[in-house]
């Protein structure tokens, strides 16, 4: 890799190398890693073996990382694995490098591990996973809302919540050409519609709200057993249970020992199979057309029918 590659020069990576291992420290590897569309997820390596991943953002103010940390430090203190934070910082017109600089985990990802996995060692993975999301679940709020580093907007119930994550999202795309006329009004239909279509009992709850494969790390332990290593890339908030076992369901991230485990301490009711999951999962494809474009147009659109059918 070229230090141009990720508009980073070799001497800032080194600068930021040395401020968290030391004066003596000296980079000498820098891997990519997957990473979004603003950052740059980057693998720094010393030359004294310490490794690091770091999450940048070249010329830009970015302040959320100072949520993600906020994150990962919340979901340490319930007892989630995830990454030790080692440097946070926003960036500034005079040093314009916003960046996370975080524990480097050792594993692979869920994908990965099914590959490599018999079928006995991927339930494992799953029913730690699971006791993971419960553990996570159990740690509740007063408030629906996100969770930031500030002050986050509060509240009082969770269809004006979710409305408020998915509406400019939605409107975005209201107007596309891309999706059918026919299509664009059942949708704004079920938009209005929140209100009474996600009504429930529960309370707020703590939400990772993006696992899926790439963001879950397992490796064996020390009895080679196979465990859930890290959960990365949290965007927590406040929210509805379902729509997180909804959205794990989806793409498949959640098998059969998942639910087993999960719903041993957290029955799903009839209402969230009948309904409520197939308008979670809707809306995550709304999201995922929104970002990633026309491969989720058929996969959006046959839900949207299904959703149609039942509202």
């Amino acid at each position: 890799m070229t230090p141009h590659e990720v508009e980073v020069s070799w001497q800032d990576l080194r600068q930021i190398v040395r401020e968290w291992a030391g004066s003596a420290a000296e980079l000498d590897e820098v891997t990519p890693l997957a990473g979004g569309a603003i950052n740059t997820t980057l693998r720094l390596h010393t030359k004294g073996e310490q490794k690091a991943v770091l999450k940048i953002t070249p010329h830009r103010v970015d302040r959320a990382y100072a949520d993600e940390q906020h994150q990962l430090q919340l979901l340490r203190e319930v007892g989630i694995p995830v990454p030790e934070i080692y440097r946070c910082k926003i960036g500034s017109l005079e040093n314009p490098f916003s960046y996370l600089l975080m524990e480097f985990v050792e594993g692979i990802d869920l994908g990965a591990a099914k590959v490599r996995c018999g079928a006995e060692e991927f339930d494992q993975i799953q029913q730690h996973l699971a006791e993971l999301v419960l553990l996570m679940h159990e740690r509740r709020s007063p408030h629906y809302m996100r969770v930031t580093a500030a002050e986050p907007k509060h509240y009082e119930n969770w269809p004006q919540c979710y409305r408020d994550v998915f509406d400019p999202i939605w409107r975005d795309l209201e107007k596309s050409p891309a999706i059918p006329v026919k299509a664009r009004k059942t949708m704004a239909k079920i938009h209005d519609r929140l209100d009474r279509l996600l009504l429930h009992d529960d309370c707020p709850r703590l939400v990772h709200w993006d696992i899926w494969a790439t963001n879950v790390l397992a490796r064996p332990d020390a009895d080679g057993r196979w465990r859930v290593a890290a959960l990365l890339d949290p965007n927590c908030k406040y929210a509805h249970a379902e729509a997180e076992i909804a959205y794990l369901e989806l793409f498949h991230t959640a098998t059969p020992a998942f639910m087993k485990a999960y719903q041993q301490q957290h029955r799903l009711p009839p209402e969230y199979h009948q309904m409520r999951r197939q308008i979670y999962q809707l809306y995550s494809l709304l999201n995922h057309l929104h970002l990633f474009g026309q491969e989720y147009l058929k996969a959006y659109l046959a839900m949207l029918e299904r959703v149609g059918t039942i509202v």
